[in-house]
C-alpha cells in the first residue's frame, strides 16, 4: 500500500507540472498557418506559410505581425535560417523582429492604420516599441532600439555590435529568445543574452513582428509563454 500511494503522489504531481506547463504556452503551432499574420510588404517580396514554416524572400522591406496582441510578462522563441543558396535576395542578412509594439494614434486598434505602413522600415518609426537587427547592415551589426513613438529611436553604444559571433551563420538554424518580465527586456541568441534593457517605464502589452529587407530566411518553432 505505501508503495502505491508514493505511485499516485508522484503521478498526481508529474500531471500538475505537465498542466501547468501547457497552460503557460499562450501561442503555438501558428508558424505556418497564414490566418493568424499580418503581412506588410514592399512588391516583388513572396511570403509561405506552409509545412510548419514560414518562408520570406525579400526584396525590399517585408514586416509580418502576430494577429495576436501579447501582454504582460512574456517569453517569444523561435529557430530562424538566413538561406544563401545562390538565390536572388540570398543575402544574408536583417535577422530583424519587433515586439510590444503599439500605435499612439490607435491605441485600441494597431491594425486601424496598417494601410499606412507598405513594408518600407521607416513607416514604423512612428510606432512604440522594442526592436533587435540582428545581422544588419549586410551582416555587420546587431542592434537594439526603443522606439518611442515620435520617430525617435535612439541607438546607445552599448547597443550597436559588431561582434562576428553575434552576426548570421548561412545555412545554420539560430535560436531566438526574447523576454518582457515587468521593467526588464532581453534578447538572446542561442541561449547567450545579447542585449538587456531595464526600462523605467516599459511596454507592458502589444504586438510581435518578424522583420527583414532584401533577404530569405525560414523560421520556425515560434512559441509565446507566459513566465
Amino acid at each position: 500500500m505505501k508503495n502505491k500511494n508514493i505511485f499516485i503522489a508522484i503521478f498526481t504531481i508529474s500531471i500538475f507540472f505537465s498542466c501547468t506547463s501547457k497552460n503557460h504556452i499562450i501561442v503555438s503551432d501558428v508558424i505556418g498557418d497564414k490566418t493568424k499574420w499580418v503581412v506588410e510588404q514592399q512588391p516583388e517580396g513572396i511570403v509561405n506559410f506552409e509545412n510548419n514554416k514560414l518562408e520570406i524572400t525579400d526584396a525590399k522591406g517585408c514586416t509580418i505581425w502576430l494577429n495576436e496582441e501579447l501582454k504582460g510578462n512574456i517569453k517569444i522563441e523561435y529557430d530562424i535560417t538566413a538561406i544563401d543558396n545562390g538565390g536572388s535576395h540570398d543575402r544574408v542578412s536583417d535577422n530583424n523582429c519587433f515586439w510590444m509594439a503599439t500605435d499612439p494614434k490607435s491605441p485600441n486598434n494597431f491594425f486601424k492604420n496598417a494601410a499606412s505602413r507598405t513594408g518600407k522600415f521607416y513607416d514604423y518609426n512612428k510606432l512604440e516599441l522594442y526592436y533587435v537587427g540582428n545581422g544588419g547592415h549586410n551582416n555587420t551589426k546587431t542592434r537594439f532600439r526603443r522606439y518611442d513613438g515620435n520617430f525617435d529611436r535612439p541607438l546607445l553604444p552599448e547597443h550597436d555590435l559588431t561582434n562576428e559571433k553575434l552576426l548570421l551563420i548561412p545555412n545554420k538554424k539560430t535560436r531566438v529568445t526574447i523576454i518582457v518580465n515587468n521593467n526588464k527586456i532581453s534578447y538572446s541568441l542561442n541561449n547567450e543574452v545579447v542585449f538587456e534593457l531595464n526600462d523605467p517605464k516599459p511596454y507592458k502589452k502589444g504586438y510581435f513582428g518578424f522583420r527583414t529587407v532584401n533577404n530569405h530566411m525560414i523560421i520556425e518553432n515560434f512559441i509565446v509563454q507566459k513566465i
